[in-house]
């Protein structure tokens, strides 16, 4: 398990992060299979459109069905037959979000499940077991996120509680085929980011992601702040944006010199008739589309785009047939993928970011 560099262009890296389930050419975009199932789509049209490397939540995992079942299940992989990388969540973020359902102290964070409403307690070391158990090739620290804007009282708390769970959940990791990154919080705050980098990177953790972003914020600060925080991220490890999934964030965010992203925009917007397309964003439920026999994105050599029209996709949304769904989260997904797959070529030959289109 290793990660190398093997090209930088205008801040851009590109890079080669092997794992046992085999090697990922970062820049990645990680479609999200929340539930170990990227919504709509099967594990062969993920692979046929180039996906590398799927995300699962250890949050939504861990209550149903439960990771104890799916570690004697064969773990991820064997459960649910995709034979790439898996990185897992610890799903702090998930917890976090449900303001109302959730207490957190020092030792760990109580919250009820939106399930059955049954309490749980998950410490530290309970989000590294439930992860160690579902066999993901990468998996995170338990982490704070707090929503932005949010008061300095309480980005501060969240970032001791990070660095602490961070030490408790390296000490608790158990298994030396995963990678367990650590997580950088502290806002929209430069001095609270810096004082989170400096104890994680004596931790010396195989991997960092920038967490916190995204989240609320300004855009502008939400950039600032990524480009101060991954300029003190190890050069020599992979550096993974959490939560971001535009296609302007993702180039942007390319240039700051992050590896690794996920965002279940692509496949969220697919089932809402919102696609991504060489000429910018289509919403397909409007009307001038009735009629429009062209196809979605002329420049796309995915499925949906070879073969269907934008009215024929229009009437599947509005009369809301599955399909719709299907191939619309079909397409994002080959676009977000192949997005940054033309990246890391530009990187390669030197010619990035000018020869990446990228509509906003």
């Amino acid at each position: 398990m290793s990660f190398q560099v093997v090209a930088e262009c205008n801040g851009a890296r590109a890079g080669v992060l092997s794992t046992p389930h085999g090697d990922v050419e970062t820049p990645v975009f990680m479609p999200v299979g929340t539930r170990a199932t990227v919504r709509g789509l099967m594990p062969e049209q993920l692979d046929a459109l180039g996906a590398q490397i799927l995300l699962a939540n250890a949050y939504h995992l861990f209550l149903r069905p439960g990771d104890e079942l799916i570690r004697d299940l064969g773990g991820l992989h064997g459960f649910t037959s995709w034979n790439k990388p898996f990185l897992t969540d610890s799903g702090g973020f998930q917890i976090f979000s449900m303001d109302d359902l959730v207490k957190v102290t020092d030792d760990g964070v109580r919250f009820r499940s939106p399930i059955d409403g049954v309490y749980h307690f998950v410490r530290p070391e309970d989000a590294i077991k439930i992860q160690n158990n579902l066999g993901a090739d990468i998996i995170m620290a338990f982490d704070e996120c707090v929503r932005l804007p949010a008061t300095d009282e309480k980005v501060a708390g969240a970032v001791d509680r990070t660095i602490a769970w961070a030490r408790r959940s390296q000490e608790a990791h158990a298994r030396d085929d995963q990678l367990l990154f650590g997580i950088v919080q502290g806002g929209a705050d430069r001095a609270q980011r810096d004082r989170c980098i400096t104890p994680l990177l004596e931790l010396d953790f195989p991997g960092y992601a920038v967490g916190g972003l995204s989240v609320g914020e300004d855009r502008a600060v939400m950039l600032d702040t990524l480009a101060h925080t991954t300029a003190q991220l190890p050069r020599d490890k992979p550096r993974y944006f959490m939560g971001i999934g535009k296609p302007r964030d993702l180039l942007d965010s390319v240039t700051r010199g992050i590896d690794m992203f996920d965002c279940v925009i692509g496949t969220r917007n697919g089932r809402n008739a919102t696609l991504f397309t060489s000429q910018g964003m289509l919403h397909l439920r409007n009307q001038k589309y009735v009629r429009d026999e062209s196809p979605l994105d002329p420049e796309c050599d995915c499925p949906t785009c070879q073969r269907y029209t934008k009215a024929y996709l229009r009437h599947l949304y509005k009369s809301e047939e599955m399909l719709g769904a299907i191939l619309g989260s079909l397409h994002n997904t080959h676009y977000l993928v192949g997005l940054v797959r033309r990246m890391r070529e530009a990187i390669l030959d030197g010619t990035f970011p000018g020869s990446v289109h990228c509509a906003p």
